[in-house]
């Protein structure tokens, strides 16, 4: 019974969203098309750190742009999705669609932002060479750092577009550069914009201080180098620990599926084997916590 209604909700979830989206093509004007135009103009600040506005930094920072695009859409898929595990394994179904997608989401944003920074400061000694050499050539600070920029590859091209723009709009290099460090906060970025504050408001041999600046980040990155070197072994024990649970049951499955079926088919081996992927859960994020740290 419960069955046929899940059904009928689905399909009126799904005819609900496309009325409301037909609708909302409907009613965006061409006045509409012009404001949002104008106020993606604007220089971009960084906003106060509410729930929506840090989950709107996350997706920008890992470069997915922003999430409210698609939130009906992708909301309404996740909805369809959590009656689907109902219909098919019940409660269990239903909590795992609840709780997996989000944190798959958070993991995968996570990685993405970690892989593109990474890049992004690799990339910036290069910058700050141009830089120093357009001063040396006579160009002025913000001349210098624009046509370094214009030189980058993505990502840090297309991440510091943002300084570009809001130094078109009227913006000092300083302040853009701050903004720009603190929507990804991270140091060498904050110190890059510091050393331009500093150069702004004091003056002083500009470039001088960026050679000093590309020194620092070439010696910050072989120490990291060295310490993802001695820390190997740990992180191999870590992999090793968390991956072997999976291993045994992938084995189990493959050689005696029937050992694993019937734990699943009695109450009390359903219970153990939640209660197992839930530990490994917490333990693979446990784990995960650390090796940041290190």
């Amino acid at each position: 019974m419960i069955g046929p209604v899940i059904l009928i909700v689905l399909c009126l979830l799904l005819l609900g969203l496309s009325i409301r989206l037909f609708l909302q093509g409907v009613r965006k004007t061409a006045n509409e098309r012009v404001l949002s135009r104008l106020a993606a103009g604007q220089p971009q600040g960084v906003a106060e750190k509410t729930s929506w506005t840090g989950l709107e930094r996350m997706f920008l920072r890992a470069g997915l742009g922003r999430p409210s695009e698609h939130f009906g859409l992708w909301l309404s898929l996740w909805v369809v999705a959590m009656m689907l595990g109902y219909l098919l394994a019940d409660w269990i179904g239903l909590l795992v669609l609840i709780l997996a997608p989000p944190l798959i989401l958070r993991l995968y944003i996570a990685w993405r932002y970690r892989r593109r920074l990474n890049r992004m400061i690799e990339q910036l000694p290069q910058l700050l060479d141009h830089t120093v050499r357009s001063l040396k050539s006579g160009r002025t600070l913000s001349d210098a750092v624009m046509g370094g920029i214009e030189t980058s590859e993505d990502p840090l091209k297309a991440a510091m577009g943002r300084v570009q723009r809001n130094v078109q709009l009227g913006v000092n290099l300083p302040d853009a550069v701050s903004d720009f460090a603190e929507l990804y906060e991270q140091d060498e970025l904050r110190m890059f914009a510091l050393g331009l504050k500093v150069n702004h408001r004091y003056g002083g041999n500009a470039s001088e201080l960026l050679e000093n600046l590309i020194k620092l980040i070439r010696e910050r990155d072989q120490g990291a180098r060295q310490l993802r070197a001695l820390t190997g072994e740990t992180r191999m024990t870590a992999w090793v620990l968390g991956s072997l649970p999976v291993i045994l049951v992938s084995y189990f499955m493959l050689t005696n599926p029937g050992y694993m079926l019937g734990m699943w088919n009695d109450s009390g081996g359903r219970t153990m084997l939640i209660i197992a992927v839930v530990l490994q859960v917490s333990g693979c994020l446990a784990l995960w916590r650390m090796l940041r740290s290190v």
